[in-house]
C-alpha cells in the first residue's frame, strides 16, 4: 500500500513506482535518483539537494541490500530508520521514496544473475569485503533499470563505488549520468557516515585518525608516493582503538595503485576499524 507522508509519496513496489514516473515523464519531467541504504544524515541530504538542481523529479531509494554484505558483516546491525528518514526528507522536494522489501527486489531469492566489478572491485574495499562490489553493482543496476533516471547522485566518500558505477554505466551503455557530491564532514573533519552512530565518545575521537592520516598524506604529497604512504600510516601509530585496514594511493583514471615516481592528481583511500565499526574515507592529492 502506498502512503503519502509530508507530501512525499512512499512507494514500496516496482510496478507502482514505474507507473508514477511514467506519469511525470509524460508531462516532460526529468528524473534524478539518489540511492541510499537509509539511516539518512546530512551527507545524504546534500545528495538530495544536488539532485533537485539536476532534475524535476527526485526519487530517493532506501534499501539495505543483502548482496553487498558478507558473512559476519553488519547486515542485521545496520540501522533501519525509515520513519525518521522520510521525516528528514520532508520539504526537500523529494517526489518519491522507493522502499522495496528484499522480496520485492529479489522475488526468487538470491539472484542467479549478478554484475561483476572486475579487477578494481577485488582491490582495497573489495579485498576486505569479498563480493561487496558485485552486490553493490547488481543492486545499482537494478535501481537504474527500475527508475531509469536521467541522472543518479552519489557521495564522493565512497570513491571506489563511484568509480565502479561510472565504469558500469559506460561499459553497459546505461543512459544515466552519474554525479558525485563532495564528502560532507563534521566541523572537526570526520566524514559523515550512517555507521558513526555506533561510535562511543572515545571512539568518536579516535575516528579522527582517518582524516588526520589524509591530511598527513596531503602534506607529504610534494615529496612523492613513499612519503605519502609513510606519513599517512604513521598517523595510526598512537591510537589503540583504531586498526588500519589499508591506506593506498590510486590513479583516479584507473583506480589502480600509482607507480613510484608518479606525479599529478591521485586519490588516497583509507579504511580502518574503530572498535567494532569500520569506516572509510578518501582525499584527492597532487603527487610531486
Amino acid at each position: 500500500m502506498t502512503e503519502s507522508v509530508f507530501d512525499i509519496r512512499v512507494v514500496p513496489t516496482i510496478v507502482e513506482l514505474r507507473e508514477r514516473l511514467a506519469e511525470r515523464r509524460a508531462a516532460g519531467a526529468s528524473v534524478a535518483l539518489v540511492p541510499t541504504m537509509g539511516a539518512l544524515h546530512a551527507g545524504h541530504l546534500a545528495l538530495v539537494a544536488r539532485a533537485r538542481e539536476l532534475a524535476d523529479v527526485v526519487v530517493v531509494s532506501i534499501f539495505v541490500n543483502p548482496l553487498q554484505f558478507g558473512p559476519g558483516e553488519d547486515l542485521d546491525r545496520y540501522p533501519r530508520t525509515l520513519e525518521a528518514d522520510v521525516s528528514a526528507l520532508a520539504g526537500l522536494g523529494v517526489a518519491f521514496v522507493f522502499t522495496p522489501s528484499v522480496a520485492e527486489m529479489y522475488p526468487n531469492g538470491p539472484t542467479g544473475t549478478t554484475l561483476s566489478a572486475g579487477e578494481v572491485g577485488s582491490l582495497y574495499e573489495g579485498a576486505s569485503r569479498p563480493g561487496h562490489f558485485d552486490g553493490m553493482l547488481t543492486v545499482v543496476g537494478k535501481l537504474l533499470n527500475i527508475v531509469r533516471p536521467d541522472v543518479a547522485v552519489f557521495g564522493q566518500k565512497d570513491a571506489q563505488q563511484i568509480f565502479l558505477v561510472r565504469r558500469m554505466v559506460e561499459d553497459l551503455d546505461v543512459p544515466t549520468a552519474i554525479d558525485a557530491v563532495p564528502t560532507v564532514r563534521e566541523a572537526d573533519g570526520l566524514a559523515l557516515s550512517s555507521r558513526n552512530r555506533f561510535l562511543d565518545p572515545g571512539q568518536r575521537v579516535a575516528a579522527l585518525t582517518l582524516i588526520e592520516a589524509l591530511r598527513a598524506a596531503d602534506a607529504a604529497a610534494p615529496e612523492g608516493l613513499s612519503e605519502v604512504l609513510a606519513e599517512g600510516a604513521a598517523a595510526f601509530g598512537d591510537h589503540d582503538d583504531v586498526t588500519l585496514d589499508y591506506l593506498v594511493v590510486v590513479d583516479p583514471e584507473t583506480f589502480l595503485p600509482v607507480a613510484d615516481g608518479a606525479r599529478g592528481p591521485a586519490v588516497v583511500l583509507v579504511a580502518a576499524r574503530v572498535g567494532a565499526t569500520r569506516l572509510i574515507d578518501n582525499a584527492t592529492i597532487t603527487l610531486g
